[in-house]
């Protein structure tokens, strides 16, 4: 009887972990980098994780991590809610299963998302006016960190989250997003490592760096980076977005150059993507809305899949 309650008693244990992990993110405090600031990060896998121990999944790397599944860490009390979004759409089958990992940001956000060789096309009045975007932002930091932070994430980062975790590791099964600076270092990332990462979702993509239009030759530098490192697009799928309202309304100017740009080498509605959110702000709420369009466009599943066939 004892050697029954014992074995019961394990298993409940053995299933209320298996719970735990259907349910919660897996964090981790303080990830460690000789690259950069050590960082919370937290892990999103998937309810079907648990069901297969030999089933592999896709990974989608997101920016400003405190904002995407907890409104309580968030930074203005409202986070994407990307676990649940994710869940749901799993659940009906309109996307494939994936793990999210959730990196968080430091006070050094601007220098780590800011494209850092995109700084070698500006001009000596340029450089002047990105230092002041700085002392606005409070970075006392002469060196940008935009290199270092890519080298956090394909030299330390991901090589943890492929060791302990069941992965696709493959750039077409390894994904990146962000939105406003975040969608800056996204598409860089993709750039810079085009075959680490084979997809990169761009939401929100602060091409100005300043919070208006009144100085355009900085975004012209950022484009110019595009256009002589963008990846091929034979293996490639990279979307963007905006909106209207806030900040956002001062971004269609640029993402325009930048379709362009997507044009001219080559992309196409089966592996680019550009959407004009009307009355959308620039906030985690509206980043939440639609969250789900990206999710679409990175892992389409059965559902969607027989819609577009017919």
């Amino acid at each position: 009887m004892k050697s029954v309650l014992t074995k019961l008693l394990l298993l409940l244990a053995v299933f209320n972990c298996f719970a735990q992990i259907k349910s919660k993110t897996v964090g981790i405090e303080g990830f460690k980098s000789k690259f950069v600031k050590a960082r919370n990060i937290e892990i999103w896998l998937p309810p079907s994780y648990t069901k297969d121990p030999t089933k592999k999944f896709p990974v989608l790397y997101m920016q400003d991590g405190q904002n995407i599944f907890n409104p309580e860490t968030s930074t203005h009390n409202a986070a994407w809610k990307a676990d649940s979004t994710a869940k749901k759409m799993i659940a009906d089958e309109r996307i494939k299963p994936f793990i999210i990992v959730a990196i968080w940001n430091t006070d050094k956000r601007f220098i780590e998302y800011f494209p850092e060789k995109a700084a070698k096309n500006f001009s000596k009045k340029d450089l002047k006016v990105f230092e002041k975007i700085k002392q606005q932002e409070k970075i006392k930091d002469s060196e940008l960190l935009g290199d270092e932070y890519l080298k956090f994430l394909v030299s330390e980062l991901k090589p943890y989250i492929d060791k302990n975790y069941r992965t696709l590791s493959d750039p077409e099964n390894t994904s990146i997003c962000g939105s406003s600076m975040g969608a800056l270092i996204s598409l860089y990332a993709i750039c810079e490592y085009p075959n680490i990462f084979g997809q990169a979702a761009c939401m929100s993509t602060h091409w100005p760096l300043l919070f208006d239009n009144t100085y355009m030759p900085l975004s012209e530098g950022i484009k110019k980076y595009v256009f002589e490192n963008l990846p091929p697009p034979s293996n490639h799928r990279i979307y963007f977005d905006h909106g209207t309202k806030s900040i956002d309304q001062y971004y269609e100017v640029h993402q325009k150059a930048i379709d362009n740009i997507m044009k001219i080498k080559g992309y196409n509605n089966s592996n680019w993507i550009t959407k004009k959110i009307e009355n959308a702000e620039h906030t985690e709420k509206a980043w939440q809305e639609r969250f789900d369009e990206v999710l679409t466009f990175l892992y389409k599943g059965k559902k969607d899949f027989k819609k577009s066939q017919k």
